[in-house]
């Protein structure tokens, strides 16, 4: 019965998946105020206020924290394979 579900649920989450998701988040929602920040520039209205600017920088951030999140997974998988190497 393999279309059953399984008793124990797996817990596949790798140590640095919730960065990598947070910082998906972050970029996206910095990509689309950058979109919303350079549109008055394309459409010769007057441009939003600087804490508009300020919310586009999230797209960095967003970036830096789904990057920190790779090296916490890449750094976990070394730990388990040098752990694994000599056992």
């Amino acid at each position: 019965m393999r279309s059953e579900t399984p008793a124990v649920p797996s817990d596949d989450r790798a140590p640095g998946d919730g960065l990598v998701k947070a910082g998906v988040v972050l970029f996206a929602i910095g990509a689309v105020a950058t979109l919303v920040t350079v549109a008055p520039l394309f459409l010769g209205t007057d441009p939003f206020p600087t804490v508009a600017y300020l919310v586009s920088m999230l797209m960095g951030v967003g970036f830096l924290v789904a990057a920190a999140g790779v090296l916490r997974s890449v750094a976990a998988q070394r730990r388990q394979a040098r752990s694994g190497r000599t056992a």
